[in-house]
């Protein structure tokens, strides 16, 4: 049986890290170095990014880890928090136990209430599990009108009615219209923001990865997206619009005209991301002809005795988010990037 020592990543392992990440079926956009960064950076939480090795000095196996230590909602360590996917990515079982074993320990050396495996395959089936999350994907078609043609009639009829109402997308170089058109539509749904400095180092670290869409009317923004791009595939990842994209089907053109450019530059994926099940969002993503496909979320209890419920759809936190509706815009925006960054 093969040797492997672990090690954490550091500055001089980064190219060699994303070259096994780029290579590896399991990894996936969360997985790149560049996480280390936007998380220390961005939220001040302390990372391992975890790698097995081989005597030959190759990488076989990568963990990326962070841990969110927070009063409200406890002290977690997971793989990866503010990513959809995350948890091992290796070329062999071996090298993913080597690695797993270190996480386990280092989750016992924290002291943290709970280890979390974002997979997007079942990994540890004697481990605790949430059922609670789905994620879409699709492959593309090379012929854009085929991708058009896929969609059910329905929904396509709401993606031409926003092509007849003079919609048009531009790629923006910066994040300013982005972040207008986001912080607005999840204030309006109650949730905490993410601070504009968080899209600028999403934007600063991945370059060409890491593009923003935004959809007009009369020079206007009306919704916009932030996209990841991945290999061969796109995944439009924080997107947001207000009232009048909902009037001029601007979320639905959006999304297509995502579509139609990934498929233009050749990517063969289309990645719409996790939603909750029975949410709007999830609704949203099947009348795209889209089927749900269960995500993995695998949790080793530590110091915890059970795991904690933090996300939106739990009753207790109702009432906050009624709250948080009524606060001023920019109140909100100021205050938002202190608790989501607590979230994970």
């Amino acid at each position: 049986m093969m040797h492997y020592t672990v090690g954490l990543m550091g500055s001089q392992d980064r190219a060699r890290w994303d070259d096994f990440v780029l290579r590896c079926p399991d990894a996936t956009f969360f997985h790149r170095a560049g996480w280390q960064q936007v998380i220390e950076e961005s939220f001040a939480h302390p990372t391992w990014f975890m790698y097995a090795q081989s005597v030959q000095g190759e990488i076989h196996a990568v963990l990326p880890l962070a841990q969110i230590k927070s009063r409200l909602f406890g002290n977690t360590l997971c793989s990866l928090p503010f990513c959809v996917y995350g948890g091992i990515a290796a070329i062999n079982a071996h090298a993913a136990a080597v690695v797993d074993e270190a996480a386990q320990k280092l989750a016992a050396r924290l002291r943290v209430d709970h280890l979390e495996y974002r997979h997007r395959q079942p990994h540890h089936a004697h481990w605790l599990h949430k059922a609670i999350y789905a994620t879409f994907r699709k492959p593309l078609h090379a012929d854009p009108e085929q991708n058009m043609l896929a969609i059910p009639r329905k929904q396509r009829a709401m993606v031409r009615k926003g092509i007849a109402g003079g919609l048009e997308s531009t790629q923006d170089t910066d994040t300013r219209r982005f972040f207008d058109c986001y912080a607005r539509s999840v204030h309006r749904l109650g949730s905490p923001v993410f601070s504009r400095r968080y899209f600028e180092l999403l934007r600063q670290v991945f370059a060409d990865d890491c593009e923003v869409l935004s959809v007009q009317h009369g020079g206007q923004a009306v919704c916009s997206v932030l996209s990841f791009r991945f290999r061969d595939e796109i995944l439009p990842y924080y997107g947001g619009g207000g009232e009048l994209a909902r009037m001029l089907a601007g979320n639905d053109f959006m999304y297509w005209e995502v579509m139609r450019r990934a498929c233009a530059a050749g990517c063969a994926v289309f990645d719409f991301g996790r939603s909750k099940c029975g949410t709007g969002a999830f609704a949203f993503k099947k009348n795209w002809g889209f089927e749900p496909q269960a995500l993995h979320y695998d949790y080793q209890l530590h110091r915890g005795k059970q795991l904690n419920d933090v996300q939106p759809l739990n009753p207790r936190y109702q009432m906050l988010i009624k709250g948080w509706r009524l606060l001023p815009l920019p109140l909100a925006n100021l205050i938002g990037p202190h608790i989501v960054r607590q979230l994970g």
